[in-house]
């Protein structure tokens, strides 16, 4: 594992209900979602997004939900039964060096790379992975930590984005860290 990565211990302190007065999900993603979608979470951790979006989607969308550890994903999983919504979410585990969402070329309308991007060592193949996923007019979601990720650091990653052919929209609300909404026209 990459010593950049989250530690599964910490993604119990991420679930802590007092992190939704900085970071809600539902102020932050609704805008965004919608019933019916197909939305992309990759590095989910346990849940903290996944659970409201599942619910945003509703009974005909579907969220899918990529980590690399399968401690998180066996919490996520665990929250998804007990919330009723194991039916809308889609854990998947990746490979080494793949997300595995091969399949879902051109089928994503939304993705959500929260606190994640800064973790991947390869930031154009992941970053390749969701425009291949997203269907014309979809959009990626991206926020990373302030803490963790310098302005400078977080516009070369915006750099390799439009590379790859996303265009950035205005941010239409506040978070505590960067953030972009990149569209695949």
């Amino acid at each position: 594992m990459d010593n950049k990565v989250c530690p599964p211990w910490v993604g119990y302190f991420l679930l802590n209900p007092l992190r939704r007065l900085l970071e809600n999900p539902q102020k932050i993603l609704g805008q965004f979602i919608r019933e019916g979608m197909v939305v992309l979470e990759p590095g989910c951790g346990m849940g903290f997004f996944t659970l409201p979006m599942a619910r945003m989607v509703g009974g005909n969308g579907r969220v899918i939900a990529v980590e690399i550890q399968e401690k998180m994903l066996s919490v996520l999983q665990r929250r998804a039964l007990k919330a009723g919504l194991e039916d809308r979410i889609e854990i998947r585990q990746p490979g080494a060096d793949k997300m595995g969402i091969e399949d879902l070329s051109g089928k994503v309308d939304f993705s959500a790379a929260i606190h994640v991007i800064h973790e991947v060592p390869d930031q154009v193949s992941f970053l390749s992975e969701l425009w291949s996923a997203l269907k014309p007019e979809g959009e990626l979601l991206a926020i990373e930590p302030k803490g963790h990720v310098s302005q400078e650091e977080f516009n070369q990653t915006l750099t390799i984005a439009e590379d790859i052919g996303f265009k950035s929209e205005k941010m239409l609300f506040k978070t505590d860290g960067r953030r972009a909404l990149l569209h695949k026209p």
